[in-house]
């Protein structure tokens, strides 16, 4: 049902079984026919179909609004599925748009959600984001999220963005109501080096559940023209005791590069480029070492039964959840312990009292600090004949390449 209105083209009006079904909101006095009405005409972008995204788009199919965009490039996989709730084990190695995209037509089909199974990048994110009211930030790098504050700047459109890690989250709003940017707050992107995401840190579920729903709620707030929404603050979620806390930030700078009074980004640049990282969450992998400094975890499923030690230099708790029955766990940040240098020592002193070239193998997650255990055990290890190399790729390689049955993380 269409009703022509002046100088804004058609709109849509709410259907009998829509008033219905939007009954429990409508009655709100915040809300009304004349807000449900202005929900069902609304649009919005939801970049990222993860932990943040799904109770996002979820919570904003359910409660009406029009038109939803999904963006993401990845696919489902079994480790999603604690805190990705639009997905599912039958979804699992589908492109997550099109899984998200089918659970939210299940739950609303008065909504229209359109699938962009892309990497949003300088090439395709202003013309995609030019077609929606708001934009959800739903992402885990910091190449996007520089991507997108400055897409919205350029589009003027308002940005929700949402972050979670283990049990904390936060939540603001970005260029709403002359407030600030994310880059009027974080102008140099930080170090690589120092940006932890969920695949290294680790997320409880719930966590950015809690956040993505908020983002929900701030981004119908916006749409709907209420006061209150978090701009020019920033909301703080601790998981641990279950506390919020609000907190303001900066106002907006009159010199920043992309929304200031004379801004020096007036169009989209190379982002991995500025920030030095990769625009997914994909881990980097790092080169510190030569060929011959390393082997496959084929070739060393080969000499698996000749003389050997290997180490495995991840923590106690991720050499809980699984590790090779031969492997000794030797922490990386423990390996220059003067204590535990004497150990290895003795114990492959114990195992070639000749010392001829012992051959000692590192092994890690993903074949990084691998890299960085077979330096530190060069230098410390410098007296004896040893022969230090890393498994490349790590535990995964070893579960993609010799045993499919490994469990990985």
């Amino acid at each position: 049902i269409y009703e022509e209105t002046e100088g804004k083209g058609r709109y849509k009006k709410l259907t009998y079984v829509e008033i219905d079904k939007y009954s429990r909101q409508i009655i709100m006095p915040e809300i009304g026919m004349k807000g449900q009405g202005t929900l069902k005409n609304s649009s919005v972008l939801v970049v990222g179909a993860g932990g943040l995204g799904c109770p996002s788009a979820l919570y904003l199919t359910g409660a009406g609004v029009g038109r939803i965009g999904i963006v993401d490039y990845d696919k489902v996989k079994l480790n999603n599925l604690h805190r990705q709730l639009l997905h599912s084990e039958t979804s699992t190695g589908q492109p997550k748009v099109f899984s998200a995209a089918e659970s939210l037509k299940r739950l609303n089909s008065f909504v229209d959600v359109t699938p962009y199974e892309i990497q949003i990048d300088s090439s395709n994110a202003l013309d995609i984001i030019k077609q929606y009211d708001v934009v959800i930030d739903a992402t885990d790098n910091v190449a996007t999220r520089y991507l997108l504050n400055d897409a919205c700047i350029l589009a003027s459109r308002p940005l929700v963005s949402g972050s979670a890690l283990q049990l904390e989250g936060q939540l603001t709003v970005y260029n709403y109501n002359n407030g600030p940017c994310y880059r009027c707050l974080f102008p140099v992107p930080p170090p690589p080096e120092t940006v932890t995401n969920c695949g290294d840190g680790g997320v409880l579920g719930a966590v950015p559940g809690v956040i993505g729903v908020l983002q929900a709620l701030e981004t119908m707030k916006i749409l709907l023209g209420h006061h209150g929404v978090l701009t020019k603050s920033m909301l703080l979620f601790d998981g641990s005791d279950c506390s919020f806390r609000k907190v303001r930030v900066r106002d907006r700078n009159k010199s920043c590069a992309v929304c200031g009074s004379e801004p020096s980004i007036t169009a989209l640049i190379d982002y991995e480029q500025f920030c030095g990282s990769k625009a997914n969450d994909k881990p980097a992998s790092i080169h510190l070492l030569d060929d011959m400094d390393r082997i496959s975890a084929r070739n060393y499923q080969a000499i698996r039964s000749e003389p050997h030690l290997l180490i495995d230099v991840r923590s106690p708790l991720e050499f809980e959840i699984c590790h090779l029955p031969e492997s000794l766990n030797l922490p990386l940040k423990d390996l220059a312990s003067g204590e535990v240098v004497q150990h290895l020592k003795a114990v492959i002193t114990e195992k070639c009292p000749g010392g001829n070239d012992f051959p000692v193998f590192v092994v890690c997650r993903r074949g990084n600090d691998s890299q960085r255990g077979v330096m530190a055990l060069r230098e410390s290890l410098s007296g004896l004949h040893v022969s230090v190399r890393d498994i490349i790729g790590g535990l995964h390689s070893w579960a993609e390449d010799v045993d499919p049955s490994f469990p990985v993380y």
